[in-house]
C-alpha cells in the first residue's frame, strides 16, 4: 500500500490580507515559516522519501523547509499549482464587485463548469492533481511521498478521491501546513485505488486565532 502525505503550504503575506493568490505569488509569513517548521518537525519520523511540490514560491520554500527536515530533495510539479483565479488573481477579496464576486462563488457553490474569465475549472484542476498524485505510483517500491501544494488543489483532490465531482460545494477546510493522507491500495473489503486516510489534520500547529478561524 503506498501512502501519500498532503501538506498545505505555510501562511502567506497575502493569506493574512485576504488577497487572492491563485498561481501568482506572495511570500511566507513569519507564522508561515514557523508552521512550515512545525509541520516538519511532525513529518521528519514517518520515514518520507520524496517530497514533491508546487513550483510557485510559497510551496517551494515549504517544501524546502520540510526537505531539509527528512533529509530529501524537492521536485518541483506544475500540475500541483494553485487554481488558476483569472482577472482576479492579486485582487483582495473584500474589494471585489459584486459581479467579480459572483464568479469567484462559481468556484465553491457547486456551479457546473464554473471558472474566474481567464482562469480554470475546477474540472481541470482536478484532472492535473490527480495526474500528480498518480504519478507517485511511478514511484520505487517502498517509497513514501510527501506533495506540497494549495488549498484549493488538496481541496479538490481529497473531494474527488471521495467521490464527489470537481464542481461539488467546497465543504473541505484544509489550513495552511495542515497534513492529510491517501493511500493506494487493492483491498477485498475496501475499493481498491485511492482513499482518504486523514484530511486538514493541524494538531502539529499552534491553535488558531479566532480570527483565522473565520476566514
Amino acid at each position: 500500500m503506498l501512502q501519500v502525505y498532503l501538506v498545505r503550504h505555510g501562511e502567506t503575506l497575502w493569506n493574512a490580507a485576504r488577497r487572492i493568490q491563485g498561481q501568482s505569488d506572495s511570500a511566507l509569513t513569519a507564522k508561515g515559516e514557523q508552521q512550515a517548521s512545525q509541520v516538519a518537525e511532525r513529518v521528519k519520523s514517518l520515514g518520507i522519501t520524496h517530497v514533491i511540490a508546487s513550483d510557485l514560491g510559497r510551496t517551494r520554500r515549504t517544501a524546502e523547509i520540510i526537505a531539509d527536515a527528512c533529509g530529501c530533495s524537492v521536485t518541483l510539479d506544475a500540475r500541483l499549482r494553485e487554481l488558476n483565479m483569472g482577472v482576479l488573481e492579486q485582487r483582495p477579496i473584500d474589494e471585489l464587485s459584486a459581479e467579480e464576486e459572483s464568479w469567484r462563488k462559481t468556484l465553491v457553490d457547486g456551479t457546473e463548469g464554473g471558472r474566474i474569465p481567464q482562469g480554470e475549472s475546477m474540472a481541470e484542476m482536478a484532472a492535473r492533481m490527480h495526474a500528480a498524485l498518480n504519478a507517485c505510483l511511478d514511484l520505487p517500491a517502498g517509497s513514501r511521498p510527501l506533495l506540497v501544494s494549495h488549498g484549493m488543489a488538496l481541496g479538490v483532490l481529497v473531494s474527488t478521491i471521495l467521490g464527489l465531482s470537481p464542481s461539488a460545494e467546497r465543504r473541505l477546510r484544509l489550513r495552511n501546513c495542515s497534513i492529510s493522507r491517501v493511500d493506494h491500495q487493492q483491498s477485498s473489503w475496501l475499493a481498491s485505488g485511492w482513499i482518504v486516510e486523514t484530511a486538514g489534520d493541524i494538531s502539529h500547529l499552534d491553535a488558531p486565532a479566532l480570527d483565522e478561524l473565520q476566514r
